[in-house]
């Protein structure tokens, strides 16, 4: 199972290996005899890329909740002493863990100096939900999911903006309309990136549907992919470095996605007081408690697309 978190993670078995520090005919065999105990495939081998099985996606959380069970068993067997240390998992979109993920961090270890972060970062939504049902981790940040049963809290606005290259005609403006867009190929994203959905609404509502140059799974790739002139492209802000290659343009009408904090309890004290230094970094608009799933679906742009009925 730490095998096939690692090739999961790296997205190939060469460089999960490579950090395994194991051969890779080795590593193969650990997966195919995963896959022969559990029943069916687990990963899609694709010439540049591995991915999950619809049926590997539905074990992942389980087998990453097996895994933190078996380190927390390990750890609880330490001698009193040693039990010193606080452990929080986290869960992200991409672009949230190059956004107001870091400096939480940053600022819970200054209150918790002796604790241990591990954060896994995911494409959308869904992916969170079931981890976090499983028992994998303690907090999911991402768009709200969909008929979650507990504690969810508000964080602010994520905005997309335009990607481009530095010689296309529309590079020297502020602001892009969408329409005008409408003709030209785009880097899209592939299914499994909750963006998929969010822009897929976007063109849509500009009144058309983006041609595709290239699909691509990870959103900082679309941002070079753009930058190198293979079409427009809807990123989060967060994700734009400076030196990119490129330049970013203001979407007309604007593109957003609301994002949230969700857990199953609000009782633990470390973990409430990460959601709490979160919600200071993701610029919310109104402070307020944990609230009821109820009270987040009502609030605009909660739990749109994002993962959550996206073919």
């Amino acid at each position: 199972m730490e095998y096939l978190l690692a090739v999961v993670e790296e997205g190939s078995f060469t460089r999960a290996a490579q950090r395994l520090s194991v051969s890779q005919p080795a590593l193969s065999h650990q997966i195919r005899a995963l896959e022969r105990y559990v029943g069916y495939p687990l990963l899609e081998r694709l010439p540049d890329v591995v991915r999950l099985t619809p049926m590997g996606r539905a074990y992942l959380p389980h087998a990453i909740a097996a895994l933190h069970s078996a380190d927390e068993a390990a750890h609880v067997a330490r001698p009193r002493g040693e039990m010193t240390r606080i452990g929080l998992r986290i869960a992200a979109l991409y672009s949230i863990a190059l956004g107001i993920i870091p400096p939480a961090i940053l600022k819970w270890r200054r209150r918790y100096p002796d604790s241990h972060v591990e954060l896994l970062e995911f494409g959308n939504s869904a992916d969170l939900a079931n981890l976090m049902s499983a028992g994998g981790i303690d907090v999911a940040v991402s768009a709200a999911p969909l008929h979650w049963d507990g504690p969810v809290r508000t964080l602010g606005r994520e905005d997309l903006v335009v990607v481009l290259a530095k010689d296309d005609p529309a590079a020297g403006h502020r602001q892009v309309r969408l329409a005008e867009l409408a003709s030209r190929p785009w880097v899209l994203y592939t299914p499994d990136n909750g963006l998929a959905g969010v822009v897929a609404q976007a063109c849509s509502t500009a009144g058309f549907i983006a041609r595709p140059a290239v699909h691509t799974h990870h959103t900082s790739t679309a941002v070079q992919l753009a930058a190198a002139g293979l079409g427009p492209a809807l990123v989060p802000r967060n994700m734009i470095e400076a030196d990119f290659g490129g330049v970013q343009l203001e979407p007309d009408p604007p593109v957003h996605r609301e994002l949230v904090a969700f857990t199953t309890t609000a009782e633990v004290p470390h973990i409430s007081a990460f959601i709490d230094i979160l919600a200071e970094h993701g610029a919310i608009r109104s402070r307020r408690p944990l609230a009821s799933p109820e009270a987040v679906e009502d609030l605009p742009g909660v739990g749109d697309d994002e993962g959550f009925g996206v073919p």
